[in-house]
């Protein structure tokens, strides 16, 4: 039998509506309160629940007992007489998104005959998982403007219920779950599925659907969309950004691509010329360590240089006389040991006891580790216990 008092079903844009409170029972400090009539949608079939109040009070779950709806509140109300006020904003994205799967998922079965296998509708990301490796740039443009038309048409939406008889009558996308009370929500001409959700009533009311972006998971591929008032954000942000971009690179939209290739070259070269002069600058560095190195132990405090530097500073070295390297770097806080000699110091063993003195944290094997510190006191400090451990127990 179907529960009438689940105005959802047959009235999804109800925000508010008045009503008895029929049952309340406290729960771990919390009240389970059954309605006489309710619009409020528990979680259920990929489709978060909706929130709301009740007299004021702030529904902090939805719970769904032998197809009724027990609201979880954190008071009591005072009154068995209830005004029922639904989170529009969230019901209207839910029902946007849930409406547009369904439109997504049928428009690709009908372009390419890939199924959906699975729906996710979160706060901050929409995802259909669909049945093939990859989906490319032209089939997205093609499944983007397909779903834009049928929007465009403002195709109905309806919503009824079937028996297990009528069913079998049925071509449906996506098959039910149940046996009794099977839901079926038709988008004209388009699809037909087992659903319970919350839908509009128009494909129009949808407004939007704007698809991100696609990610391999294992064999199937992940589709990133938002519809409605999210798929405008999301057009109105990149707009922003975009335009943003423009005004750095003095230029239009059209020209903007170009730009950007023409700086990241810029910036290659650049990068390859600094990487020249630091190559002359280490020679001569290294030079220098080498000449004061004691008993091929070469100790030095870098200021701007960073690990990545002092790294390519230790091979320099290495290509003129191998030595072991006690290297800080202030910049970013880390002291770099190297052992390029062939003897019995384990450089992740002299970090692992150094850090049992100095609070840091690092690791590493046996030729290199490094560790890091939150001051630069820490790392002097480190730097000048590694020195005398160095000094007085390590027969190099």
């Amino acid at each position: 039998m179907i529960m009438a008092n689940k105005l959802y079903f047959e009235h999804p844009s109800l925000k508010k509506w008045f009503t008895k409170i029929t049952e309340i029972k406290e729960v771990d400090s919390l009240f389970h309160i059954k309605l006489e009539d309710s619009s409020f949608y528990p979680e259920g079939g990929g489709q978060p629940s909706d929130f709301g109040t009740i007299n004021g009070i702030e529904i902090v779950d939805l719970i769904e007992d032998d197809e009724e709806v027990i609201h979880v509140l954190n008071e009591k109300p005072d009154t068995n007489e209830a005004t029922c006020e639904i989170n529009w904003d969230r019901r209207i994205d839910h029902m946007q998104h849930h409406s547009g799967q369904h439109l997504l998922s049928a428009t690709i079965i009908e372009l390419f005959d890939i199924p959906t296998v699975s729906f996710h509708l979160g706060k901050e990301t929409v995802t259909i998982d669909l049945d093939t490796p990859s989906l490319s740039a032209e089939q997205l443009n093609q499944i983007e403007r397909a779903v834009y038309e049928k929007i465009l048409a403002n195709i109905e939406i309806k919503t009824y219920f079937v028996n297990k008889e009528e069913l079998n009558t049925l071509q449906l996308r996506k098959l039910p779950k149940v046996e009794d009370n099977i839901r079926i929500v038709e988008i004209l001409h388009t699809d037909l599925s087992a659903c319970c959700g919350t839908h509009v009533k128009q494909i129009g009311e949808i407004g939007l659907i704007k698809l991100i972006k696609t990610e391999k998971v294992r064999q199937t591929t992940r589709l990133h969309f938002k519809c409605g008032y999210r798929a405008l954000e999301e057009v109105q942000k990149t707009s922003k950004t975009l335009s943003n971009i423009n005004q750095l690179f003095n230029t239009h939209t059209d020209q903007v691509k170009d730009k950007v290739e023409t700086t990241i070259n810029e910036f290659k070269e650049a990068q390859k010329e600094i990487e020249k002069m630091k190559e002359t600058i280490f020679n001569s560095i290294s030079n220098e360590l080498l000449l004061n190195a004691t008993n091929d132990i070469i100790i030095k405090t870098f200021e701007e240089e960073s690990v990545k530097d002092l790294q390519l500073l230790a091979k320099t070295i290495q290509s003129k006389k191998p030595s072991l390297l006690v290297f800080s770097s202030v910049k970013e806080q880390k002291l770099l040991l190297i052992n390029q000699l062939k003897n019995d110091v384990h450089c992740g063993e002299l970090i692992k006891n150094l850090l049992k003195q100095v609070e840091g944290k690092g690791g590493g094997g046996a030729g290199q580790a490094q560790a890091t510190f939150e001051t630069s006191i820490q790392l002097n400090e480190a730097e000048n216990t590694l020195k005398r451990i160095l000094l007085s127990q390590v027969n190099v």
